[in-house]
């Protein structure tokens, strides 16, 4: 079965450590592909100030001749609010999927929907980001012991970029031109997104 690592965000936008952590997935764990999936309406975030095809635009455009890189648009094809384990039960079952978070979406997972079905469908990859201590929580822990199921962690060198700092960047007009691809930030200026 082909191995597919799942990145799952707003990428509102998409940035260069998103990208780091892609190309560190597939070659660390031997993926055959990376899979990124822009959230259609997240339902822990406040409205995004790009609209779903602009997202979908600005991934393309970063993973361009980029090999085993790849854009899967099920949730923002999808009406409603997003969730995790409606996107992971509607992907075909012929693959072994990993879903890629950083320590800071792992505090959180046990706030997720259906939390522990989505266990019966990945393996969780953890990517160590400065900003948050790495700990998984004791729900979480004793939920993998039961099902006996790993949890993998990510040597990943963490890069101190986040959207929310790049869109506060562009709406003062200070420079980002080593925080995305260019491509986007033409996209984005081109648009006039986040101004």
């Amino acid at each position: 079965m082909k191995k597919i690592g799942l990145l799952g965000g707003s990428f509102n936008p998409v940035h260069n450590a998103h990208l780091t952590l892609a190309h560190t997935a597939l070659n660390t764990l031997s993926l055959d592909e990376v899979q990124f999936i822009p959230a259609g309406n997240p339902w822990q975030k406040q409205a995004l100030a790009a609209n779903g095809q602009q997202r979908l635009d600005m991934l393309g455009l970063a993973i361009t001749n980029q090999p085993g890189m790849a854009v899967n648009d099920i949730e923002i094809a999808r009406e409603g609010a997003t969730y995790t384990i409606d996107t992971l039960k509607a992907l075909p079952e012929n693959a072994c999927y990993y879903w890629l978070l950083g320590t800071d979406q792992l505090a959180n997972f046990c706030t997720w929907r259906q939390w522990e079905d989505i266990l019966n469908h990945v393996t969780l990859v953890v990517a160590q980001r400065n900003t948050h201590p790495f700990e998984i929580p004791r729900q979480l822990a004793e939920k993998l012991q039961q099902k006996s199921k790993k949890l993998i962690t990510l040597s990943f060198e963490a890069m101190d970029i986040s959207s929310s700092d790049i869109r506060q960047r562009l709406a003062s007009h200070q420079d980002v031109n080593s925080l995305l691809p260019q491509p986007v930030l033409e996209y984005i200026r081109q648009h006039k997104l986040y101004t």
